[in-house]
């Protein structure tokens, strides 16, 4: 049965929470605030140390798949499609760092979690939780970054060429499979992992075209053909920063989306920082190397 609420925390307006619903292999609960839909997942029990799990650019929930039955037997394990990707609206505003930062938080408030978590942000998750911790820091308590952005200006080819006037936008409006399969298998080093099933999901998202329009925003937003701006770096690193958080940043040595040179670059920003490498994984070491992520992060978090 589904049911409603209305709930006016913080000024952010009034929100709906609908039914779980049984997604496949994931049962997810849809959240709407002001009238706009997020999807998001939970699990353990609510009374534990939440945690915040967050996704990168055109990504969604399931990737963090594997790590919801190891974390939530000590934590309340929370991961959303944020707004303008997966299966969640978008913010009627331009897309942003600081829009994806609030649009997350506000997504927090509608499940009535407002204790200081812990940010894992994967990608541009990584920002968007950096960002996070600079708006609201009293809504944080640590910082996990995984193969983040905002280290460096190299990033993979597939996405500077969506920077390419025309040939980008053509690109996001009118994905091929084989497309999507080419990107699916960059994530990960071993490209067995890009499963049918992978594949599948990444296009039926892909060919949403809000989608595309928030993948074009944010990506000019944030980076040109030439690859990630620095000017936004800069600042959000000197922000994030100055919050001094416990902090843990963990690379796969094997990513082709950003360069795991830049763990360099993170250890100057976050000089107290711990660092773990993740020998033999690429982008998303939470699917390829899921025992060990879940052990590195539950360590840090329980210390």
């Amino acid at each position: 049965m589904s049911y409603t609420r209305k709930v006016q925390p913080n000024g952010i307006g009034r929100r709906r929470v609908g039914r779980p619903i049984d997604n496949g292999a994931v049962s997810v609960r849809v959240v709407e605030i002001e009238g706009r839909r997020t999807r998001v997942r939970e699990a353990g029990d609510p009374t534990k140390p939440p945690v915040l799990l967050i996704h990168g650019i055109g990504r969604f929930l399931e990737d963090w798949e594997p790590q919801f039955e190891r974390l939530a037997g000590d934590f309340r394990v929370i991961a959303l499609d944020l707004p303008g990707f997966g299966q969640s609206q978008r913010l009627p505003e331009p897309m942003s760092l600081s829009a994806l930062a609030r649009g997350t938080l506000a997504t927090l408030d509608a499940l009535d979690e407002r204790r200081p978590l812990a940010l894992v942000g994967n990608s541009l998750g990584g920002a968007v939780a950096m960002q996070m911790l600079a708006l609201a820091p009293d809504r944080v308590s640590r910082l996990v970054l995984v193969n983040s952005a905002g280290f460096g200006p190299e990033v993979t080819y597939l996405l500077r060429m969506l920077a390419v006037p025309v040939v980008g936008r053509l690109m996001l409006r009118r994905p091929t499979k084989v497309g999507v399969k080419h990107i699916e298998r960059a994530l990960y080093a071993d490209p067995a992992l890009a499963t049918p099933a992978r594949v599948a999901h990444a296009l039926q998202i892909a060919r949403d075209p809000d989608v595309a329009t928030a993948f074009d925003e944010i990506g000019r937003n944030l980076g040109t053909v030439r690859g990630v701006r620095s000017a936004w770096r800069a600042e959000l690193l000197a922000a994030a920063a100055a919050q001094h958080r416990p902090v843990l940043i963990v690379w796969g040595d094997r990513d082709r989306i950003l360069p795991p040179q830049q763990l360099e670059a993170a250890r100057v920003a976050f000089p107290a920082a711990r660092t773990h490498v993740f020998r033999g994984a690429g982008h998303l070491p939470q699917i390829e190397r899921p025992d060990e992520f879940a052990d590195v992060l539950r360590a840090f978090l329980t210390e």
